[in-house]
């Protein structure tokens, strides 16, 4: 079962994506799915938005802000840390 932010941050992913947020996994790398580094921004700015939150300029550089913005996995850890929230 998947918490809110979990189904929030996939529909994010399979909008920018073009895909069925059915079709997106925990275990999926962003660049497989399609999503390039102008539509990472988006992404990024989408997850700003959406849970009032600010994501680190340079967060997914290596050791560029601690956060791991590869997967969809580590983007929606990131965006419990950010938010506050943990996992339930």
């Amino acid at each position: 079962m998947m918490d809110s932010i979990e189904q929030t941050v996939i529909d994010i992913l399979a909008r920018q994506a073009v895909l069925d947020p059915s079709d997106i996994a925990t275990g999926d790398r962003l660049d497989a799915l399609g999503i390039d580094s102008l539509g990472m921004v988006e992404t990024i700015f989408a997850i700003e938005e959406t849970f009032d939150i600010s994501v680190p300029f340079n967060a997914n550089e290596q050791n560029g802000g601690g956060l791991d913005l590869t997967t969809v996995a580590s983007l929606i850890e990131a965006v419990h840390a950010l938010t506050g929230e943990t996992v339930a």
